[in-house]
């Protein structure tokens, strides 16, 4: 199993490599080389299993021969015996034929949980194998870092740098990350929004000699053992409901509902993913209008979202292209220069198959909040309600079952459950620790070159 850039000009690498790299020396995404299918029959047998045994399944199809199966099979157990739900993406109704999909109920209450703990282990063997040590940076918009923090705090040859847009992610979330205990942990709080964030991290990666003095690595959806984990739980989802699904996530980095497009070039049967955006509606415009263009990222209630620049886009612009790496490649400095791209017909023909979008503003998200609080007694946090706002609107057209994934735990967003239903969520024992720990943080501006010399200072000697 070999894995190829989207721009074409790296070299094919294995699981293993890829997962150790993140980023494509071309600055491009790594995608499977060619992806491996699932028969109808096999997917369906995934409705009577326990979540661990479908994540072998698939991962095996993905890791080659990176990892044994009973290597696969340790790291997988492990990384969800600590969940406080055993079925680890359970399926709630809250209406007839509309369904939450809970993704939350992972050590820092967020779906970045279900792919980081499997990658954090798959991580640490991987890089023991090949020895020496390895630098992890990662932007984060709320969740990745906190539940990339969780993943790889503590452990050995491993240093963690996160960065997130100071004053944009809630008290909650950035607390999960400055709290930790972990001597390899580095938090950094950055003036301007999560787009400068992820530019910084790119930009390092394309510091060459840079990356590899200190063995740069990824850990945000930019790296495909993110999304090959994600893309079990549609594979769960789809099978338990027995009826090819509408899959409505909302959406920030595209990472999460490509998982969903990686699921269906596996086999798996999806009526449509409904790309749900906040305020922050780039890939709403993208997809119903053809321009990708992006602006100034606006906060919101559902900060997590309030992305401009959506890296994994990439990936389904090369799959939508005919894998047109060239093309790829071009359209991607294009879009950098002039933060503006027309995607062609063929293009925009080949994501309508898969995909629909709609835009959902602050005062959508907190009507969507309070009403399914009066319908069910549920309190939902305010980016499972984006998707809930725009589910309403296509679950009267759609042929089967409406999933909504629900992405993090309400009392991380205390402030708009409030404001929508007058509640405050009852916060978890884990949770509510944070808020009286003390923090460990490094205020900066947005300059790669501030935070290229903070990671040179923090790292231990050679």
């Amino acid at each position: 199993m070999r894995y190829v850039s989207t721009r074409g000009a790296a070299p094919p690498q294995s699981f293993a490599e890829m997962l150790l790299a993140g980023l494509a020396p071309d600055g491009g995404l790594y995608l499977p080389e060619a992806w491996p299918h699932f028969t109808p029959a096999e997917i369906a047998a995934f409705a009577g299993q326990p979540y661990a045994q479908v994540a072998r399944a698939v991962l095996g199809r993905l890791v080659g021969d990176s990892f044994t199966a009973a290597e696969r099979a340790v790291d997988i157990a492990d990384a969800y015996a600590g969940f406080d739900d055993k079925r680890i993406a359970p399926l709630v109704e809250i209406g007839p034929n509309l369904f939450l999909m809970e993704l939350f109920h992972g050590p820092t209450f967020a779906f970045k949980d279900i792919a980081l703990q499997v990658l954090g282990r798959m991580f640490a063997r991987a890089l023991a194998k090949r020895g020496g040590r390895a630098t992890v940076l990662a932007a984060t918009s709320g969740d990745t870092g906190s539940a990339a923090i969780a993943a790889l705090g503590g452990l050995d040859n491993i240093e963690v740098f996160v960065l997130h847009p100071k004053g944009r992610v809630s008290e909650v979330q950035r607390r999960q990350m400055t709290t930790a205990p972990f001597a390899n942990v580095h938090n950094i709080a950055v003036e301007g929004t999560f787009d400068d964030c992820q530019a910084i991290v790119k930009a390092l990666f394309a510091e060459t000699d840079f990356a590899h003095a200190v063995n740069l690595t990824a850990v945000n959806s930019i790296n495909f053992a993110r999304i090959a984990a994600q893309s079990v739980y549609y594979f769960t989802a789809a099978a338990q409901l027995g009826a090819p699904p509408v899959f409505v996530v909302p959406t920030g980095n595209f990472g999460d509902v490509f998982a969903g497009e990686a699921a269906m070039r596996m086999g798996l049967a999806i009526e449509k993913l409904v790309v749900a955006t906040n305020a922050n509606d780039i890939m709403a415009r993208a997809l119903n209008d053809g321009i990708y263009a992006s602006g100034n990222a606006q906060p919101t209630l559902s900060p997590s979202m309030d992305i401009q620049v959506a890296s994994n886009f990439e990936r389904a612009l090369f799959e939508a292209s005919g894998r047109d790496a060239g093309w790829v490649r071009a359209a991607m400095t294009q879009f950098a220069k002039e933060k503006s791209l027309a995607l062609p017909e063929n293009v925009r023909a080949a994501l309508r198959v898969r995909y629909a979008a709609a835009r959902c503003d602050d005062e959508q998200t907190l009507a969507a909040i309070a009403r399914v609080h009066a319908q069910t007694g549920r309190l939902i946090d305010p980016h499972t309600a984006v998707a809930v706002a725009t589910a309403d609107n296509f679950k009267l057209h759609s042929k089967g079952p409406v999933v909504v994934l629900s992405t993090a735990h309400p009392a991380k967003f205390p402030d708009a459950v409030r404001q929508a239903t007058g509640l405050i969520p009852p916060m978890p024992p884990r949770l509510s620790a944070v808020l009286s720990a003390s923090e460990k943080i490094v205020d900066l501006s947005a300059d790669k070159g501030l935070v290229q010399a903070l990671i040179e200072a923090r790292l231990p000697p050679s």
